[in-house]
């Protein structure tokens, strides 16, 4: 999206924006949300820097609420890129969408009474190419030694920074800034037969080295010299912390306290009621989300666009604050908005935007493999597709490189696999976690970045058939 002028050739504040189509509403409630993005990339394939690109965007939603005899009806309409000229017929569909929809299920007033955010009149932050400063010059150097070792390096860095404004005929002013940068590099043999995928997820770059992650890539490529061939089956299983979050960021979009009080999900509880307080890892697990937490910051509020499952836009402007979804292994939250919550008695509990695993564990992925008498060791996770919501039983394929351990080391690369297998039991299987640290989900890293997981030890992981993809 481009930024786009207003009269007099400049562009309103976000914050003005907010204001003039909160004046213009003539609904009986209103939520307006300014979105300001900048985004820069680097591009690069056989190490040679290819693209790189600056962009700007701005979008806005207004909400409209109108009761009526029957209910409230919300309508929701976004647009980019919206002229002071274009706000008024963007607020005046919101309310025809409103009046034409019948009563809306979820339904709650606007939230009220949340404290004014700091810097709400301030301009939106901006990223520029500058977060590359210190980046940029060594991923050069990481070209020339790849291209001395033999190896080829492609991949792309990106960094976007969001300033969201959400406004509310109840009063709220908040605002929220957040940075996301991720990296992704994959060094390839020159033959393409040998692949091996590293990833990060950063808010400012200064924080990634691309030079040690080339070192890694380079012992990858090395292990994979050797090739080893092994059929489907059910092997002890190390998933690295990459691994880990795509399984459990899928498991926590699954955590919908309705849909399991209905029961409808691994997490219903058979006869009725939710697995709530039900014991779901033998080790003291912990799986949380905290918008303070350092290096995952993520938005303290609810930011709602649209009504649907764990959502609703009449809790735009709800706080956001920490949440155990798994306590020392047990089942201790599953997520609601206001409305599902009184339809379960369960307490409000809105999702946020990071997600991290405490296992208690101390070793680092390389002294769990020191540790391992036979096993495989996944490098990630992709192509993830659910088979049954009941168990929430998991497909997906295994890439860019499965090892074998044998008596503590690494000794050959083997086939890509196709696994089935259910987060949930993943997690009761469990029999090591390892250090948490910051990761990069590879399946749902354009989706959910701010991750932080364990490397997990899986007795009889199944590796449902063998799979040529490299």
């Amino acid at each position: 999206m481009s930024r786009r002028t207003s009269r007099a050739g400049a562009a309103d504040a976000p914050y003005e924006t907010v204001e003039r189509a909160l004046e213009l509403s003539r609904a009986d409630g209103c939520v307006v949300i300014a979105e300001e993005r900048s985004d820069v990339n680097l591009r690069w394939a056989g190490n040679t820097l290819t693209t790189n690109g600056v962009a700007r965007g701005r979008g806005l939603t207004v909400v409209a609420t109108v009761g009526g005899r029957e209910g409230t009806a919300s309508g929701v309409v976004s647009r980019s890129a919206v002229t002071r000229d274009e706000l008024e017929p963007l607020v005046r569909a919101a309310e025809a969408a409103a009046r034409d929809a019948g009563p809306a299920e979820d339904a709650r007033p606007l939230v009220a009474d949340v404290p004014v955010s700091p810097g709400f009149t301030e301009p939106p932050a901006e990223t520029s190419p500058a977060v590359f400063d210190r980046f940029a010059p060594a991923l050069g150097e990481a070209f020339a030694r790849a291209r001395a070792g033999g190896r080829e390096l492609y991949g792309f860095a990106h960094h976007e920074l969001t300033s969201t404004y959400l406004g509310t005929s109840t009063g709220l002013r908040l605002r929220h800034d957040q940075p996301t940068g991720t990296l992704e590099l994959n060094a390839k043999s020159p033959d393409r037969a040998r692949s091996a995928w590293a990833g990060r997820s950063t808010r400012d770059f200064t924080d990634v080295d691309p030079l040690a992650l080339d070192a890694e890539l380079a012992v990858r490529l090395g292990w994979a010299a050797r090739r080893v061939e092994l059929p489907a089956g059910r092997y002890e299983t190390l998933l690295p912390p990459t691994a880990v979050a795509d399984l459990l960021i899928y498991q926590s979009w699954s955590a919908s306290a309705r849909d399991a009080a209905e029961g409808r999900t691994v997490f219903s509880r058979p006869g009725g009621g939710t697995r709530l307080g039900e014991r779901l890892a033998g080790l003291p697990l912990t799986l949380r989300s905290d918008p303070e937490e350092p290096g995952l910051e993520c938005a303290p509020f609810v930011v709602a666009h649209s009504s649907g499952g764990d959502e609703s836009v009449f809790d735009n402007g709800l706080p956001v604050t920490a949440t155990d979804w798994i306590a020392g292994g047990e089942l201790n939250r599953l997520t609601t908005t206001r409305h599902s919550a009184g339809l379960t008695g369960l307490p409000v509990a809105p999702a946020a935007g990071n997600l991290i695993l405490d296992g208690g564990g101390d070793r680092s992925t390389a002294e769990m493999v020191a540790a391992t008498e036979r096993g495989l060791l996944l490098t990630c996770l992709w192509y993830i597709r659910e088979v049954d919501p009941a168990t929430l039983l998991l497909t997906g394929l295994t890439r860019d490189g499965v090892y074998l351990v044998e008596n503590g080391e690494v000794t050959g690369e083997v086939n890509n696999f196709r696994f089935n297998e259910s987060p949930v039991d993943v997690l009761g299987r469990a029999t090591e976690a390892g250090r948490t640290e910051r990761t990069l989900p590879r399946e749902w890293g354009d989706w959910f970045t701010r991750a932080a997981m364990p490397a997990l030890r899986v007795p009889e992981f199944n590796m449902s058939s063998v799979s040529q993809g490299v």
